[in-house]
């Protein structure tokens, strides 16, 4: 089985932070967010894992050395998540291939999800959930997708994208080559020319697109405090990395994570903070609610 992670986005909600290290290098708990997912997809069966990278994507390149199966797509321009994707298309075989988003963490069964797609007879399959705030793909009664916004104006059930589809190759070869692409626009073309896209709605699940430092900061919080079901962090809720110097006198509120390689200085408190490898917090400080780089 083959797969896709698109990583190769700017991460702009996330700056100053993302000038530092790209948003799927971002620790989650002590591990890259790539590295986790790149770990899901294994355990799903996926052998072949294609991942896109442009900005700082030498870093991403770093990340991905010695990675089995690992095929890093470096772009020196911005190409989208579907021009990213007909980029790749040279290392897809016939079979379908599962795309997943570089900034998203989750406990979505990737196995199932490939499963269900080929079942289904579809030419794309979209994993969906009720998400209110990112509600805007129309759904009919029967599961199929009838569009992306306002223009459908036809009464449908109105779900959130998770950023996990399973699609035919073959849907890529209408974007054209080494430009800027949507995929949402090629699965509207695809719509529009009477093809087949399905809904597979997921629930009791968890999921986060990572996308703000509020979004990043409450999945520590959810995973260090026990509400991602299934998932458990060692030392949880403080969790303080091999290597890492700590001072006298540190106090440690709600949750909190100490990167490998960290600097914790004398009498020092932190609370729902997350301290990246390598960073230094200074004698006598107070934080909270923030990331330390």
């Amino acid at each position: 089985m083959q797969a896709m992670i698109l990583a190769a986005g700017l991460g702009t909600r996330l700056r100053p932070y993302t000038e530092l290290r790209p948003k799927p290098l971002f620790p989650v708990a002590g591990r890259s967010l790539l590295a986790i997912t790149l770990e899901r997809l294994r355990q799903a069966g996926f052998g072949s894992v294609v991942v896109n990278a442009h900005h700082l994507r030498g870093q991403v390149a770093q990340a991905l050395h010695g990675e089995r199966g690992a095929i890093l797509q470096e772009e020196e321009v911005i190409l989208g998540t579907g021009g990213g994707l007909r980029r790749a298309r040279e290392y897809f075989g016939q079979e379908p291939v599962l795309v997943t988003n570089g900034d998203i963490y989750h406990t979505i069964d990737l196995a199932e999800v490939y499963r269900t797609h080929q079942a289904s007879g579809a030419a794309v399959t979209m994993v969906l959930h009720d998400e209110p705030r990112f509600n805007k793909v129309a759904v009919a009664a029967d599961g199929s997708i009838l569009g992306f916004g306002p223009e459908v104006e036809a009464p449908a059930r109105r779900l959130a994208f998770t950023g996990i589809h399973v699609l035919a190759p073959s849907v890529l070869d209408e974007i054209p080559d080494d430009s800027f692409f949507d995929i949402i626009d090629c699965y509207r073309g695809v719509i529009r020319a009477g093809g087949a896209i399905r809904a597979l709605v997921v629930d009791g699940h968890y999921w986060t697109d990572m996308g703000t430092p509020a979004d990043y900061l409450a999945l520590h919080g959810a995973l260090l405090t026990g509400r991602v079901a299934g998932v458990t962090v060692p030392s949880a809720p403080f969790q303080v990395e091999a290597g890492a110097a700590v001072g006298d006198d540190l106090r440690l509120l709600d949750w909190a994570v100490v990167g490998s390689g960290a600097r914790i200085g004398d009498h020092v408190t932190l609370e729902r903070v997350v301290v990246w490898d390598g960073a230094t917090v200074p004698s006598g400080s107070h934080l909270r609610d923030t990331i330390v780089t």
